[in-house]
């Protein structure tokens, strides 16, 4: 199957030589909230970001109420939660009757409508509606859900959190047998928020996927504070972040404290774009704004007493001092002039031309 490092979705060309694309996952901040939902995805598109995306689960089809039961205490972000891991996966379920009224909003507002499914019967709901799948970190050990998804023949946001390198090859071939419209994102599946897990985001796994899967899109999905993650990605050659969005980080519920929210999302698009013409073609060339910086800050060989027409030159004759005017012979050109003969007199100061010579 021959691979391309680009694909695209709606009329968005997303890969390694276009803008990054951002993707605000909404997730459950709409706090069961339809008219919120609708708000959210408003805000997120006038903070910058390219698609809004949902979580589409149903607690009895994604989490075991007795497996929880029976870990003995909740762990990690889910600590914090005062109803157990069901009653808040049940709480924050985003109803499916409300899709219409989502992907409309997407539509009126200009971005993207997308979703994460978690099981089958979002897959199906979904499909008429979406123009490529997120699959979360926590699938992918679900090669027959990841090929399932994969035949839909949309483009394909593959997660890579808590995983190593074995699951990420596994999961990457189950999606590929299918499917070449692939983005493979680093992610570091922690959601407490804290900035002590920016000692485990490994950024340059994207290097490392970059060698191993020459062919692929490269994202990130992140959940670490500020920009920093995200800017480092885009350096390194993530060409999509996703990151949680909400309105205000001080509401309960289980995304918000570690959302971006539109001041901060607004932030971290401006940056990132400044950084996308920053990091430039990488072709090391006297660039159109240092033109004048080239003649001014440079030096070139200027005569150092006055010379009169048929002078032999010698490096006595010649001092380097700035500015460099076009044509002018450099120092490094030093051993280039030394012995030639001068076709006019020439006073002290005079930058040395290359048509100065008999």
């Amino acid at each position: 199957m021959g691979l391309e490092k680009n694909f695209k979705i709606g009329d968005r060309l997303i890969g390694n030589d276009q803008p990054t694309w951002f993707i605000a996952d909404i997730a459950s901040s709409h706090d069961g909230e339809l008219d919120r939902a609708v708000e959210l995805i408003h805000l997120a598109a006038k903070a910058g970001a390219d698609c809004a995306k949902f979580q589409h689960f149903l607690a009895k089809d994604i989490v075991s109420d007795v497996g929880f039961s029976q870990l003995g205490g909740k762990s990690s972000h889910q600590a914090k939660w005062k109803e157990s891991v069901f009653e808040v996966f049940r709480k924050y379920e985003t109803p499916r009757d409300w899709t219409k009224v989502l992907v409309q909003a997407c539509r009126d507002a200009g971005i993207e409508y997308m979703t994460t499914p978690y099981d089958l019967a979002a897959l199906d709901i979904m499909d008429k509606y979406v123009g490529a799948y997120k699959i979360g970190s926590g699938d992918i050990g679900w090669v027959s859900f990841l090929a399932t998804v994969a035949k839909r023949k949309k483009p394909v946001f593959l997660a890579s959190g808590a995983a190593d390198i074995t699951d990420v090859k596994r999961s990457v071939a189950a999606i590929l047998k299918h499917n070449a419209d692939l983005c493979l994102m680093q992610c570091n599946t922690n959601y407490t928020g804290e900035v002590s897990n920016f000692s485990y985001i490994n950024l340059n796994v994207l290097s490392a996927y970059s060698a191993m899967f020459p062919d692929l899109v490269l994202g990130l999905s992140d959940h670490t504070p500020g920009h920093a993650t995200v800017l480092g990605a885009i350096a390194l050659g993530a060409r999509v972040v996703e990151k949680h969005f909400t309105d205000d980080n001080s509401r309960p519920g289980p995304d918000h404290g570690f959302s971006m929210n539109p001041k901060s999302w607004r932030e971290m698009v401006d940056r990132s774009r400044e950084l996308e013409l920053a990091l430039g073609d990488g072709i090391k060339r006297v660039e159109a704004n240092e033109i004048e910086a080239a003649i001014v800050q440079r030096r070139c060989l200027r005569i150092k007493s006055d010379l009169s027409a048929g002078h032999v030159l010698t490096a006595n004759d010649l001092e380097a001092l700035r500015p460099k005017p076009d044509g002018s012979v450099e120092p490094w050109q030093m051993n280039v002039v030394i012995g030639k003969v001068l076709a006019k007199p020439m006073l002290q100061g005079e930058a040395l031309l290359l048509k100065d010579f008999l």
